[in-house]
């Protein structure tokens, strides 16, 4: 038995044969799926209300150690610890007077006519600034926040005011906001139709400020991504606010419509012009942001569609580092990119020549002509200049201002390209955020990035030669929402070791570091290459800069288990990896398909046959051919042959090394020897009965070792369901079947009930003769009985085939009081001709109500 276990399990896994295996690059080097992040309780899911979603706005205190979340007339506050213990919620809808006033105007009921929070923004020690769209009715309020944690306040101000200018009325329209000093910087449009859109500056003690209105040249259809502070110098005044937005390209600027990303800059103490530009920013300036593949010919790949931005703070904060996630905006090329930028790099763009329209063709090309005095974008300070205000500012100075908003230079990335490209795939980036982890060799920057399918992406830039060149190295992937669904918010606290993910659905909370998921020896956890994990000396655990142990190792930037866990081999089984290498035994059916399962847990690793032949130490690698195949999943033998006994060792090779994984002991068994092992094969020894017994359980299965030129499980399965269509009764007048020769030639007439009364087509239905397990010389009667004790017989049918003949006992002694249903009486029958006849009766009490054309055969016949 356990011999037919392990071939037809084999058998079945030999479905596919699939390509030669080759190096895998850019793949994550570990793939876990939804289940399996809750399994290992590496993820905590609060999966929304059913009245709300998109929760899109996120808002970080670590002091209160809370999670502001805005979402569809809702505002949550999550504990940054877990996420689904001790959360607020403020329910905070649109009127109804303003949700008719949307219906009315054509706007989805269902879908716009809510208020979606898209401001959340810290106001002051105690409260919060928030707006929403307000069923396209903007509409803001101050949240009250408390002190301190300890205060456990948590409630909207009754004040309400207008958020004109501060949140958008369509919640599809992207827009961002930045509150500093009592004032709030947003980019959005400020109209119902969404065709003004505009930079603002409101609150504060100072009159609101915009950009220019409807001049294409300021912005041309914008979609607003960030809003960020940079400080330029030591001195506040000349601190300066950037904006990141994409728009479509100006006239002239492009070929056809296009989309390009963009960088803003305006100055924190702009208060607009004194006869021109009055309540307009007077150092408003533009830039290209470029992120292209270098191509041949000079033709770039470009990915100009902007979706996110993140600032990693560094020593200096006026140099932050730019990281800026980009997608393709082609139907035909689906592809992203993270791309990297200084400030220094940036500041040159906008110190450089303006975009000019000049030529007979109107072209933009750069501006020759004098600068006017202070060069237009300077903030006013006592840094560069005597000017004390923008108001005080030279009429040629806000006239070239006016005219000249766009630089002509782009800004291009740290070292010309993308420091990660993935094309190729099912998934387009939305989503970034950064963490700089001390190491042992060093620093590096883990990126978390979400997709558009609900997948989180781990991934770590190593430098080679210099920080021009960087590699990029994907962790792990990981599925954090229980829907493919676009991931529209993150979150990193670097004091929790927590991210936080916001989507459509619901938030979600995963942790920075799953060391133990990589291993539990020393070589598998220098694979891994995580910032974050090293090797304790007992297992792969989380790295501490502070903790000093002899025993500690960790390679990020080569990766090598050589190097650093040889002298810890001792520790480890022969096989250096901790843990014994598992051993199995499996059978095979000569001539027949075999597959070897085994997969590593790394998706980088490469899988290394060798075989060993009985009697002999040595191993020889397989050699690939059209017989043998490797596949992602394991080997393939598609036709079996006595040369292939051996023990398979299975072994996985990444970055050099050679990690075993499994022995596989293989057996082939000759065809001539199925009889031996088999008994109800035809012509091996046993009785009649004896044979059918096994032709009843393993029909299926020894057609298809009879049939060794079958070379594929698809083949064998289309024959035998061609067999089945082709036995269809032939039923009488009387709604009878008539018997057919089974397998051994005789024929066997079944009795069925009459199939007049109401309840006939509720009585067991007796087996077809093409089934092999009523047997010659066995005729079985069913008599009618009463219909309460026919349903009492039939459900007593679903007993074990072990404890069949003591059931068949008690049929053939008459049990009294049950019905005439109870079992077939098998005249002269033998125990394992009964255990067959209630196994059937069984089958086909299952099968009641299935498909028809299916399970026509076992359906019992209809009355007349």
């Amino acid at each position: 038995m356990d011999y037919l276990l392990g071939i037809v399990v084999l058998l079945c896994g030999a479905v596919q044969p699939g390509r030669g295996v080759e190096p895998k690059h850019n793949v994550p080097r570990l793939k876990l799926s939804y289940k399996e992040m809750l399994d290992t309780s590496n993820l905590i899911t609060f999966n929304g209300l059913a009245n709300s979603s998109s929760y899109d706005a996120f808002l970080l205190d670590e002091e209160r150690g809370r999670l502001l979340v805005g979402a569809e007339d809702h505002i949550f506050s999550f504990d940054l610890v877990n996420i689904n213990r001790d959360h607020k919620m403020i329910a905070w809808a649109a009127t109804p007077s303003k949700r008719d006033e949307c219906k009315w105007a054509g706007k989805d009921l269902g879908k716009e006519c809510s208020n979606f929070i898209r401001v959340l923004q810290p106001y002051n020690q105690t409260h919060l600034y928030i707006c929403g769209t307000g069923a396209f009715h903007p509409i803001c309020a101050y949240l009250e926040m408390g002190k301190r944690a300890e205060d456990n306040i948590f409630r909207l101000a009754s004040h309400f005011e207008n958020g004109r200018g501060k949140s958008p009325y369509d919640p599809k329209m992207l827009s961002a906001s930045l509150l500093i000093d009592g004032e709030l910087y947003s980019g959005t449009s400020a109209d119902f139709m969404g065709r003004d859109f505009a930079i603002f500056r409101t609150l504060g003690d100072h009159h609101p400020i915009r950009t220019e209105q409807h001049d294409s040249r300021w912005l041309n259809d914008p979609r607003f991504i960030g809003v960020h502070l940079i400080p330029e110098s030591d001195n506040p005044e000349d601190d300066k606010i950037f904006l990141f937005f994409k728009e479509n390209a100006m006239d002239g600027e492009h070929t056809g419509k296009a989309t390009i990303a963009r960088i803003g800059q305006l100055c924190k103490n702009d208060m607009g012009g004194h006869r021109s530009l009055v309540n307009k920013w007077t150092t408003f300036l533009k830039a290209r942001l470029m992120c292209s593949v270098p191509g041949v010919n000079g033709i770039d790949t470009h990915f100009d569609e902007l979706q996110d931005v993140f600032l990693m703070s560094s020593k200096d904060p006026k140099n932050p580092v730019i990281y800026a996630v980009f997608t393709t905006s082609s139907n035909i090329f689906k592809g992203s990119a993270v791309c990297m930028y200084n400030m220094a790099d940036i500041r040159r763009v906008f110190l450089g020549p303006y975009a000019h329209r000049d030529g007979p063709n109107y072209q933009w090309v750069p501006f020759q002509g004098r600068v006017p005095y202070p060069r237009p974008g300077t903030c006013p300070s006592k840094t560069f200049g005597g000017f004390d205000s923008t108001k005080d500012l030279p009429d040629d100075v806000i006239t070239f201002a006016r005219g000249h908003p766009a630089m002509y230079n782009p800004v291009h990335p740290i070292g010309g390209r993308p420091i990660m490209v993935r094309t190729d795939v099912d998934y387009q980036f939305s989503q970034l955020v950064v963490d700089r982890v001390e190491a042992e060799d060093g620093q590096y920057d883990v990126m978390f990035i979400g997709t558009d399918v609900g997948t989180v992406l781990k991934v770590v830039t190593i430098p080679r030669e210099s920080w021009h060149d960087l590699e990029e190295v994907v962790l792990e992937e990981m599925t954090v929402f229980r829907e493919p669904t676009p991931i529209t918010a993150m979150e990193l606290s670097t004091k929790q070791q927590q991210l936080y993910l916001g989507s459509a659905l619901g938030v979600s909370q995963m942790s920075l570091h799953r060391c133990e998921v990589y291993g539990k020896a020393c070589a598998e956890c220098c694979l891994a290459r995580d910032p974050y994990c090293a090797w304790d000396g007992a297992e792969c655990s989380r790295y501490f800069p502070t903790a000093k142990r002899r025993t500690r190792r960790q390679d990020i930037r080569n990766g090598d288990p050589l190097s650093q866990c040889s002298d810890l081999q001792h520790h480890d089984d022969v096989d250096g990896l901790g843990g014994s290498v598992e051993d199995r035994s499996v059978f095979g059916v000569e001539n027949s398909s075999m597959f070897l399962e085994c997969s590593p847990k790394s998706q980088r690793a490469l899988i290394y046959w060798q075989l060993q032949k009985p009697n002999d130490d040595r191993k020889q690698e397989i050699k690939l051919d059209d017989r043998v195949l490797c596949t992602d999943q394991g080997l393939l033998i598609r036709s079996l042959a006595q040369s292939d006994t051996g023990i398979y060792h299975c072994q996985a090779v990444e970055h050099g090394f050679i990690q075993p994984l499994l022995r596989l002991n293989l057996q082939v068994i000759p065809t001539q020897r199925l009889g031996d092992i088999l008994p109800g094969l035809p012509g091996a020894g046993g009785g009649v009965g004896h044979s059918a017994k096994h032709r009843v359980w393993y029909r299926d299965f020894l057609s298809l070792l009879d049939h060794p030129e079958l070379n594929s499980v698809e083949e064998f399965c289309d024959r035998v369901w061609k067999k089945e269509r082709k036995q269809k009764r032939v039923k009488t007048p009387n709604g009878n079947s008539q018997g057919k020769p089974d397998a051994t030639g005789s024929s066997n007439p079944v009795i069925r009930p009459k199939a007049s009364a109401p309840n006939a087509q509720k009585q067991q239905a007796s087996p077809p003769q093409s089934r092999p397990w009523l047997q010659a010389g066995d005729p079985t009667a069913e008599e009618p009985a009463q219909s309460q004790n026919t349903q009492k017989a039939q459900s007593n049918l679903g007993i074990l085939s072990s404890q069949a003949p003591k059931n068949n006992q008690k049929t053939q002694n008459g049990q009294k009081g049950q019905g005439g249903l109870a079992g077939s009486q098998v005249a002269g029958g033998s125990r394992a001709s009964s255990q067959h006849a209630n196994k059937w009766r069984r089958m086909q009490e299952n099968k009641k109500g299935r498909n028809r054309r299916t399970h026509e055969l076992q359906r019992p016949p209809r009355s007349v």
